[in-house]
């Protein structure tokens, strides 16, 4: 057991030196008498105090432990509204019968589920909740955990898993993983929403309770490595699926019919066949309205699971037929060799029926009057009796239901159920139905109390009787408590070789009628040495009364076979297979139904299967951690906050709630083996401050518990060194110590213990986690600014080279401009001296005449000359022979494109000025050089410098390529 609710004070039984609470069995007891009145005595001074018995949250504070003082302390807490109380290892819960605004909120739910520790919160449900949800967070073995919730009918079993299971979609979905969420917020919804349709089609108004379930279930909700809810799966036992054709006094059918009834459009109505005021046979107390009776959530919910309209449209329409087909009645015929007639009002409903069931009106008609024998190969009809009919059609009705019951499981399964590969671990919710103890009580009342019995001995023999024999066999000083085993009712129900359920199948494979009185007198004869069975002599109804647990209950004999056998004629079945509803075909015809159909069927009785299946489910409880909640009803009439103090007594004293007080009083609920022990805190002795003298590595792959627990002790002696600590926590072997026990095999521990265990060991791991993150970061910081130094170096490196490569890249450019400027100044020297001509040649030759298409195209009039002279434009540099200081007239008579690109200049000289003027336009002109033969060559150069001077100053160095070439010719 790990369950934290009965641990927060065990110390409570333990006081005066450690000793055990008072009404337990010790050998140095005084005599009874005085015992008793000690114990008289100090519940009348207990009960005194009656303003503080509100206070008390966990029932084994309480002193002395009697059912007078746990009692009073429940009305105590009911009386003002507190409706949850630790009670040991398990959760009492009372039914309020009225909604309590803000008990159940998202904001309490995330107000336990982030507390440190929720035990010291006021009891609710969600601290078991959450203490099942760490387990799994913390590995702690099992790690599958299980939450067992039981109760009568009407305790408010139902609202609490429905409470459990919105509390895991919230907390294991309330995850920042972003990837995931979209897929988290859609299995959460999904599996809230198999709740409503489940309740919807498996639960039903009774006089114990407006919202039982007539079917068992058991939810796991599957979680990931990361505790996040990836999925779940449910399984369903023993459906009640009489109640479709065959409804007790005052009770009601399924939820869903009513919801249909009530919610239907006037479209469906029509649809379905269903006008209003139509009386519904199946359908008794449809005036009555209670919550539950809300089909648009229901709607809502198998939208969201993924049935469609259509599927809807083909669920409903069976449903509508099922209630069409229980208003057919039958009279017997005249002649016995003829089929039951049928009137003419049910010969309405039953066309109804098989138009809303997509099956031909007359094969109805004939299979549910008509029953085929088989005579070795040949098939003989035989018509049926009234009774027969009836129970054909109740029959009809039973199992397409139930198949659709399962169709519907199966499919909810398929929406929310998570690949096995995506899950590891799983919370289970387990609901089942209630107690129950009616004025007629049948099979399914068998059925139900015996599996109340069964999770009522898990409880025994896991708790009550497990761990007081464990205490015993690991050398604790324990007196036994007295408790209320019910093995032996339990093996009057299912006990081998001779039980109820036995005799039951035996005389539901015999191929005869069964007979009520002589199966009454097999059980008197062979169960008669069992003392939890008894039998009515004087009574006229063939019955038999078993001892429950939880009281006495008187079970009819009388249709007890039949309803074992469930027999369903083949021809129903071939009918159903050949229905236009592709649903409906689709159940008939699936491998499992056709396997209901073989001869084998009267070998697997509903007994048989409730029982195999049952079994499976104690299977699962054994291999988790069970978390005990038991629902109390405080009055039978439902009426919001009544306390009964009869009707909660019995409660207390069936479901052994004193002695489980007892036993977590004065017990160690954690027990963990040695090695599982060291593994997790052994680190605790290995690096805490509070170091043992002599600590060696031990080799815990080792199974010898005489190695390990020395070690173990050790360890614990230096947890329990701490100065914090009380006198009370001395690790003793000599005392009793009522925190931690050293076992033979295991250590027993309260939650205290365990708290403070998990507190160091979280310390340790916060220390070493720390140490790693130093050395990390330090490792990091070398390698980065070694990463830095290697980095600097390469750079330094490619830098350096990088200018080595562009340095000579510019010398070998400067030297390649630097040799073609000297080609071209060399060029443009040996032009000009090839042009340049003495001045005085120009004066002194004569100019010859020039002919008209020189003139058109272009000449030059020198003022010093009188006939114009030739002008010729050049790509290079342009020359002009000079005299001392002469003004030069230009003027273009054809050469407009060349003259414009031409200038004036203020050129220098080293004997004077020389201007050059145009009569149309001023523009730079390169230099003008005379010829001394008398023709004039005018050259226009362009600079290949950007910014090279066209008019420089006189005072400045003349540079660039509009330098005037002059030089001296005379």
């Amino acid at each position: 057991m790990s369950s934290a609710d009965d641990r927060r004070n065990v110390r409570a039984g333990h006081r005066n030196g450690g000793g055990t609470v008072k009404g337990f069995i010790h050998k140095d007891r005084s005599p009874h008498a005085s015992l008793n009145d000690s114990l008289d005595g100090e519940v009348q001074a207990f009960l005194t105090d009656e303003d503080q018995l509100h206070t008390y949250d966990d029932l084994t504070k309480v002193n002395p432990v009697t059912p007078t003082t746990v009692l009073k302390c429940l009305q105590a807490r009911y009386s003002v509204k507190v409706f949850y109380t630790h009670a040991g290892c398990t959760l009492v819960a009372l039914n309020p019968f009225q909604p309590i605004p803000g008990l159940y909120s998202l904001d309490v739910m995330r107000e336990y589920h982030y507390a440190p520790q929720p035990q010291d919160f006021k009891p609710h449900i969600f601290i078991v909740a959450e203490e099942a949800y760490r387990n799994v967070q913390g590995q702690l073995e099992p790690v599958n955990q299980s939450l067992v919730v039981s109760g009568e009918s009407g305790a408010g079993k139902t609202w609490t898993s429905r409470c459990l299971m919105k509390y895991y979609a919230t907390v294991a979905a309330s995850s920042s993983v972003v990837k995931s969420q979209d897929t988290v917020e859609r299995i959460e919804r999904r599996v809230l929403d198999s709740n409503p349709i489940m309740e919807a089609f498996g639960n039903a108004c009774t006089l114990r309770n407006n919202n039982s379930s007539r079917f068992g279930k058991y939810i796991q909700l599957q979680l990931d490595r990361c505790q996040l809810l990836v999925g779940a799966s449910v399984q369903t036992y023993l459906l009640e699926k009489t109640r479709v054709a065959c409804q007790p006094a005052n009770e009601r059918n399924f939820h869903i019919f009513y919801q249909m009834m009530k919610g239907a459009t006037d479209e469906q109505r029509k649809e379905w066949k269903m006008p209003h005021g139509q009386h519904f046979v199946w359908l008794p107390k449809a005036e009555k309205t209670i919550e539950e009776d809300c089909f648009h959530e229901t709607l809502e919910a198998m939208v969201h699971l993924g049935i469609n309209t259509e599927r809807q449209g083909q669920i409903f329409r069976i449903l509508a037929g099922l209630l069409q087909l229980g208003n057919v009645n039958f009279s017997s015929s005249t002649d016995e060799s003829q089929p039951c007639n049928v009137d003419e009002q049910s010969k309405d409903f039953l066309q109804r029926a098989a138009e809303l069931l997509c099956v031909p009106a007359a094969e109805l008609q004939m299979c549910l009057r008509v029953r085929t024998l088989k005579a070795g190969r040949q098939s003989v009809l035989k018509p049926c009796s009234q009774a027969e009919c009836g129970m054909r059609r109740d029959c009809l009705a039973k199992v397409i239901y139930a198949q659709l019951f399962e169709w519907l499981v199966t499919f909810i399964n398929n929406s929310i159920c998570a690949d096995k590969s995506s899950w590891c671990n799983f919370i289970g919710v387990l609901d089942v139905y209630g107690f129950e103890c009616f004025q007629i009580n049948n099979l399914e009342q068998l059925c139900i109390n015996y599996a109340n019995e069964k999770l009522q001995q898990h409880f025994v023999a896991h708790y009550l009787k497990a761990q007081q024999e464990e205490y015993v066999s690991e050398g604790l000083h324990w007196s036994f408590v007295k408790y209320q085993d019910n093995q032996s009712c339990l093996d009057l129900i299912e006990g081998s070789p001779v039980s109820v359920f036995s005799l039951l199948n035996e005389e539901s494979r015999l191929n005869r009628a069964s007979d009520a009185k002589t199966f009454r007198v097999r059980l008197e004869k062979e169960l008669c040495d069992n003392v939890n069975i008894s039998w009515d002599k004087f009574s006229k109804v063939p019955h038999f009364t078993v001892a429950h647990y939880a009281g006495k209950v008187n079970y009819q004999i009388e249709g007890m076979v039949e309803k074992n056998k469930d027999p369903v004629p083949p021809e129903l079945i071939s009918l159903l297979q050949k229905s236009d509803n592709s649903l409906l075909h689709q159940i008939f015809t699936d491998k499992e139904t056709e396997n209901l159909t073989t001869k084998g069927l009267s070998k697997v009785t509903v007994v048989s299967k409730f029982k195999n299946s049952l079994e499976s489910l104690m299977r699962i409880l054994h291999i988790t951690t069970p978390h005990y909640t038991r629902c109390i009803k405080p009055n039978p009439e439902c009426k919001p906050l009544t306390f009964k103090k009869e009707e909660v007594i019995m409660q207390l004293q069936a479901c052994g709630i004193v002695e489980t007080i007892h036993i977590s009083a004065a017990g160690f609920p954690i027990r963990i083996p040695f090695r599982s022990f060291m593994q997790r805190y052994g680190l605790i002795a290995k690096y805490s401050r509070f170091k043992s003298e002599s600590h060696c590595v031990v080799d815990l792959e080792t199974d010898s518990n005489e190695i390990l627990r020395p070690e173990v002790e050790k360890l614990l002696r230096v947890v329990l060194q701490d100065p914090a600590l009380g006198p009370s926590y001395c690790l003793d072997s000599g005392k009793h110590n009522s925190v931690v026990h050293c076992g033979r095999t295991k250590v027993f521990l309260t939650q205290s213990m365990l708290d403070l265990l998990e507190d160091q060991r979280k310390k340790i791991l916060s220390q070493c986690a720390f140490s790693i993150q130093c050395c990390w970061l330090r490792y990091q910081r070398r390698r980065l600014h070694a990463r830095r130094k290697s980095a600097t170096l390469i750079q330094a490196v490619v830098r350096s080279w990088l200018v080595r490569r562009q340095v000579q890249r510019w010398n070998r450019a400067a030297a390649v401009i630097q040799d073609t400027w000297r080609k071209w100044r060399a060029l443009l020297k040996s032009l000009a001296e090839a042009e340049l001509d003495d001045a005085k040649d120009l004066v002194e030759e004569d100019v010859p005449a020039l002919n008209s298409v020189i003139r058109e195209r272009g000449s030059v009039q020198l003022s010093t000359i009188q006939e114009p002279v030739t002008v010729r434009g050049w790509p290079m540099g342009l020359a002009l022979a000079s005299a001392p200081s002469i003004t030069v007239s230009l003027t273009a008579t054809g050469f407009q494109k060349m003259m414009s690109v031409m200038a004036s200049l203020n050129l220098p000289s080293r004997r004077g000025e020389y201007k050059v003027e145009t009569n149309q336009y001023t523009q730079g002109l390169a230099s003008i050089r005379a010829q001394p033969k008398g023709s004039v060559k005018l050259h226009c150069q362009r600079s290949p410098l950007l910014y090279a001077d066209r008019q420089p100053d006189l005072k400045t160095a003349v540079s660039g390529f509009n330098e005037i070439l002059l030089e001296k010719t005379l």
